[in-house]
């Protein structure tokens, strides 16, 4: 290989690698989805139980998933993710960062875990109270149905469902996740 290839070749492969970080760090919102505005960053911290969610790898097996948001620095929103992982039998836990898109009145936000890599998390839909949300990622493969309690009014339950079907989310492939208050309060005391 002559240095003109080699050269070719390096600026080829450091686009690709640019390329494959922006896509990474993408935040977007599912086609005909629109985030919640109207958004109260401030009522919206707090503690959420997880009601169901779209699978996915950090959340395999996991029961009592809650998240808690509270309030960081210069507009950063602090992300405490919880779960019992029933297979390894141990809690596991994901602590994060998020912040809003563009419009601190609007409910898209990007999250992140992963340093400098963010995804959306976009609330799509809120009761006025601030009880019960339902969050978009940044395609149809995540979708989550929170609330305050570790359960939901099935008119609540009914009208998400309804709301994530429109958009083209899967509904039935949502795993409902499983709250065993008992267990989890003698295994956070211990």
């Amino acid at each position: 290989m002559n240095k003109t290839e080699r050269n070719t070749l390096l600026v080829t492969l450091a686009l690709g690698a640019c390329t494959v970080l922006l896509n990474a760090c993408r935040v977007s919102i599912p086609k005909g989805a629109k985030a919640v505005k109207p958004f109260d960053t401030q009522k919206y911290l707090g503690k959420w139980y997880e009601i169901a969610r779209m699978d996915f790898k950090f959340e395999k097996n996991l029961s009592n998933v809650t998240a808690d948001y509270t309030e960081g620095d210069e507009g950063m929103i602090l992300v405490r993710n919880r779960g019992y992982d029933k297979v390894k039998l141990k809690w596991k836990e994901s602590i994060g960062k998020a912040r809003s898109v563009r419009d601190p009145q609007e409910g898209k936000l990007k999250v992140s875990f992963f340093g400098p890599f963010y995804a959306g998390y976009n609330v799509i839909a809120i009761d006025r109270g601030y009880q019960y949300a339902l969050v978009a990622g940044n395609n149809l493969n995540y979708l989550w149905i929170l609330s305050r309690t570790p359960d939901i009014p099935d008119s609540v339950k009914d009208d998400y469902l309804h709301r994530a079907r429109e958009l083209g989310y899967q509904v039935e492939n949502l795993v409902w996740t499983e709250h065993e208050h008992i267990a989890v309060e003698k295994q956070m005391t211990n």
